[in-house]
């Protein structure tokens, strides 16, 4: 027994279904609680209790099962010398692409608007215009530049903001011209990894940096925005609206706010879904990898925490 999956129940059921089909002659540990924990050599995790690794005495891969690893990079019980990989998927990209292609569209086409008249029985025609945008991403990786390039090509005005220098198709921003960027745009789309960085980023300090009336659409970590602040900035004016699939606390408690706010939208963490197939392929792949004295694909960084 060389695996183990240790996952909330829904993509457990997904990934072991997918795990027979791929590695049908090896046996699989569902969960964490076993009596022969040395055998373990491999973990394929999303959402693990912390300190619950620690009995893997001969792990020799961490797979975050998700494209996000601070669920493992925030538990200090795991050994710094244990590598750590993520899932990097196209089709988790062209999810993410599309929905944020839905946030900005719909906003860009005041979809909103048309649904509140039909609501009223009221023929809306010519009410409502068509908004210019500039559109600014925070965070140009795989995700976030895949969503950059989709909008550029659509004819957007697309900016970008990195923590480093990126070769890319339209203008971009890194280091300390984060005001450079923040003054061009008014849509702000947030795709950065949950870092101490970028923990609490978006906040009451940070709107007030905002150059124009901005809508956010984030699609990152909920750690990542501050909700309060967030009402805050729409009561204000600094934010025209959010689109949001990420929360402090999930699911959304429903007694929070966020909910019944007009100008902001709600989804349930679902703009980028682990596909099992490519998931499980590439724990594989990495598995033997290191088995036969490689590094992995995708190996996470403990320092950049991505």
């Amino acid at each position: 027994m060389r695996f183990a999956i240790i996952a909330p129940p829904t993509q457990t059921k997904k990934w072991k279904i997918e795990f027979e089909k791929q590695a049908p002659n090896e046996e699989l540990l569902i969960g964490y609680k076993t009596d022969r924990p040395e055998e373990i050599e491999c973990v394929m995790v999303w959402g693990h209790p912390k300190g619950s690794l620690e009995k893997f005495k001969n792990l020799k891969l961490i797979f975050s099962m998700g494209a996000g690893v601070d669920h493992i990079l925030n538990d200090d019980t795991i050994p710094k010398n244990i590598p750590i990989s993520r899932i990097v998927d196209p089709q988790m990209a062209f999810s993410m692409t599309n929905y944020v292609l839905m946030a900005v569209l719909n906003y860009q086409r005041c979809w909103y608007d048309f649904q509140d008249a039909q609501k009223k029985n009221h023929w809306a025609q010519f009410e409502f215009d068509e908004k210019h945008l500039k559109i600014g991403v925070y965070g140009i990786g795989h995700l976030g530049m895949d969503a950059a390039n989709a909008l550029y090509r659509l004819g957007f005005e697309v900016f970008g903001y990195s923590n480093s220098l990126k070769e890319t198709i339209f203008p971009s921003f890194y280091g300390d011209q984060l005001l450079d960027f923040l003054n061009k745009i008014n849509v702000f789309v947030c795709t950065v990894p949950l870092t101490p960085k970028t923990r609490g980023l978006l906040c009451t300090k940070f709107f007030n940096k905002l150059a124009n009336p901005t809508y956010l659409i984030n699609v990152s970590r909920g750690a990542v925005h501050v909700e309060n602040d967030i009402i805050k900035a729409i009561k204000e004016g600094k934010l025209t609206g959010a689109f949001l699939d990420v929360f402090e606390k999930e699911p959304l408690p429903k007694d929070s706010p966020l909910w019944q706010n007009p100008k902001i939208k709600i989804t349930p963490h679902i703009a980028s879904l682990t596909y099992a197939e490519e998931s499980i392929r590439q724990a594989l792949e990495n598995f033997n990898r290191i088995q036969s004295g490689k590094k992995p694909l995708n190996e996470v960084s403990r320092d950049n925490m991505y």
